[in-house]
């Protein structure tokens, strides 16, 4: 009888280790992450960041290269951390372009405004 208890325990604890061993994997694939990197990366070079924030753009682009080489080796936690990096830094590059260009757009109207009050200042003199 106490073999018949000694080979449960044996087979209790083997059964535990290999399901522990199963679960400590590499975890999910970050695809969404990935998807959302990419399509920041994408929005932040078609609001012209190339232009207005070259450095931060490169570093999005970096990260989401570094991330796709860590998914590769299957290093899922650390792409997912590298892929919402690039998504940050990509959409604050998307935002500050558009801020840049909004502030040109309100220079230009303001210069313009400022040539008509003075041609109508000379029209009235």
């Amino acid at each position: 009888m106490k073999q018949h208890n000694r080979l449960g325990r044996i087979l209790f604890v083997v059964g535990f280790t290999v399901t522990l061993a199963a679960c400590a994997g590499p975890g999910p694939k970050p695809t969404s992450e990935l998807r959302l990197a990419e399509s920041s990366v994408q929005q932040a070079e078609a609001s012209d960041a190339r232009k207005y924030d070259p450095v931060l753009l490169n570093q999005a682009q970096n990260k989401l290269a570094d991330a796709r080489k860590l998914i590769d080796q299957e290093e899922y936690e650390q792409a997912r951390l590298l892929l919402e990096q690039a998504a940050v830094d990509a959409q604050l590059a998307a935002a500050r372009s558009q801020a840049e260009k909004s502030q040109a757009a309100m220079n230009e109207i303001n210069k313009n405004i400022e040539a008509l009050q003075n041609e109508l200042d000379m029209e009235s003199q």
